[in-house]
């Protein structure tokens, strides 16, 4: 008969799951880690959880389906939380499964002994300890947990001595809901039917295809511009003319956002937003497929359910034609990414390894992007055509982000090279990973940002007038770094270096890397620029 562990692999398998991935310590990890290689499902061995996390994390987003990794017990579990914040603030369905002290010893032994839901808690849904009589059951209500609106992480502590144990059944999982479709209300109506200068503001809520081809659609049917958040770059591709720019809550989509007389927030999550007093005085209209529990954007009217069915019904309501001119969309998104091409005094300009990095590659690669300043030139000026072309933790803004999240994106799909774009500061966080796509010999080109320096921070210490101290990255020779791995790398410091890099990277079996040597001087006018 088949173990615990076979059913909990079996119904991972079931639900779409790509790869187990995570570093796994003893006990019930290997019984998971035996059990997925019967089933044919691939075990990845990533070198911190969090990584683990982060790497299963990027494949619950790219195909829509939950993510899993694993994590020993004690120490393991507490290095997972930062993947599990993640997945919370991100809104990705991720299945933490860890193992657990034996029933015979939980309330014995106190070596590598926490509570684990309790410091799971605050970064989860819930957490369930699977009981053998009972496993089907109980994995079967997390797995459904997880990608249920809003979908998030949800943590399943498994015990050696229940893993081990015969399942008694082989009940299939009902699939998770897609929402109900709730009915529209007279108010959102109301404030539709009079707008002249609707505005859609897309949010990682609407990033599933039909719904960015539903998005497009009451656009172009209207002539309505739509600003994307990060989570949302290519729900309305770059190139679009409807195209406005990026939405942050920031300075540098002001003048676009209070043009408006309407604001349709489609998928729109204040969770993406820079924490500050919302202040536009046009109503909001929030279509949502989960209720937005929150405080920060005021809602003048919401609909929850099925987006494409949601905005077939309120293109009826919104007037045929509005006030917006083509060429004045056209013109302010043009000033939002010229804004960001900000002269460097010393050196190669960020926005200009940017702009060489996207003509090299062209406009269908798979990036992924990490946090800290380079972020903000690469967010504004990266095209995007697709929906989840452009893949950065934004709910949580987590540093170290980029090469686990390439990694997971690789896997998903070994044919395609994929490129992590990161700083200094956030490739060292998780530079072991390197190890990672070596040893699966995965195609994945990381640029790193090499500024010398946590800019960002730096920025922020020099405008409480505080000495910039501390923040020093000096003397990291990253050929040497990712030689150690046998990984090959190339330096670029200007346009012609990155292209040359970026093309003899292509052709790399593996995993490849390009320290791009940028002048940091720029960076505090492109974060007033951006932030205000």
């Amino acid at each position: 008969m088949p173990t615990v562990a076979d059913l909990i692999i079996s119904r991972l398998v079931e639900v779409g799951v790509k790869t187990l991935v995570g570093m796994p310590g003893g006990g019930s990890n290997l019984d998971l880690v035996e059990a997925a290689g019967r089933a044919g499902l691939p075990f990845v061995l990533s070198h911190t959880e969090t990584a683990g996390a982060l790497i299963a994390s990027a494949q619950a987003e790219l195909t829509g389906r939950p993510g899993a990794c694993l994590a020993t017990l004690g120490p393991g579990v507490s290095s997972l939380v930062n993947g599990a914040a993640h997945a919370r603030l991100d809104r990705v369905p991720l299945m933490l499964l860890t193992d657990s002290m034996p029933a015979s010893g939980r309330d014995t032994y106190q070596h590598q002994r926490l509570d684990h839901a309790a410091l799971l808690a605050p970064v989860t849904k819930a957490s369930f300890t699977i009981d053998a009589d009972r496993a089907d059951e109980i994995f079967t209500r997390a797995l459904a947990l997880a990608s249920a609106p809003p979908p998030g992480p949800v943590h399943v502590d498994l015990a050696p001595d229940v893993s081990r144990k015969h399942a008694a059944t082989f009940n299939r999982p009902s699939p998770a809901g897609r929402g109900d479709g709730g009915e529209a209300g007279g108010e959102a109506r109301k404030f539709l039917a009079g707008a002249r200068c609707p505005l859609v503001i897309a949010g990682l809520g609407a990033r599933d295809t039909c719904d960015a081809d539903a998005v497009r659609t009451l656009c172009e049917n209207h002539g309505i511009p739509a600003l994307v958040t990060y989570k949302a770059k290519g729900v309305i591709p770059d190139e679009h003319p409807l195209f406005g720019g990026v939405f942050t809550h920031g300075a540098l989509e002001r003048p676009l956002v209070e043009a408006a007389d309407v604001i349709i927030g489609v998928g729109l999550d204040p969770i993406e937003f820079l924490p500050r007093p919302w202040d536009y005085r046009a109503p909001c209209v929030a279509l949502s497929r989960w209720p937005l529990e929150q405080s920060h954007l005021p809602i003048a009217a919401s609909l929850t359910g099925d987006l494409p069915n949601t905005l077939r019904e309120i293109d009826e309501w919104l007037p045929k034609g509005t006030d917006w001119r083509a060429d004045d969309i056209l013109a302010h998104a043009r000033r939002q990414r010229t804004a960001l091409h900000v002269t460097a005094t010393g050196g190669w300009a960020p926005w200009r390894a940017v702009e060489a990095a996207a003509r090299a590659v062209g406009p269908d690669m798979q990036v992924t992007v990490d946090a800290g300043a380079h972020m903000f030139p690469i967010m504004a000026l990266w095209p995007a055509r697709r929906p989840r072309q452009v893949l950065i933790s934004n709910g949580l803004s987590t540093m170290g982000f980029a090469l686990p999240a390439a990694i997971g994106a690789a896997l998903t799909d070994r044919t395609r090279r994929v490129l992590a774009l990161t700083g200094d500061g956030g490739l060292l966080m998780c530079l072991a990973e390197l190890g990672t796509a070596a040893r699966e010999r995965l195609k994945v080109t990381v640029i790193v940002f090499n500024d010398r320096s946590l800019s960002l921070i730096r920025i922020k210490q020099e405008r409480l007038g505080y000495p910039a101290a501390g923040m020093s990255l000096d003397g990291v020779d990253w050929q040497a770094a990712a030689a150690t791995f046998g990984v090959p790398a190339w330096r670029a410091r200007n346009d012609d270096e990155m292209a040359r890099g970026l093309k003899d990277a292509s052709a790399a079996e593996g995993p490849a890397l390009i320290e791009a040597v940028i002048d940091p001087g720029s960076y505090p006018e492109t974060l007033r620029a951006v932030r205000g």
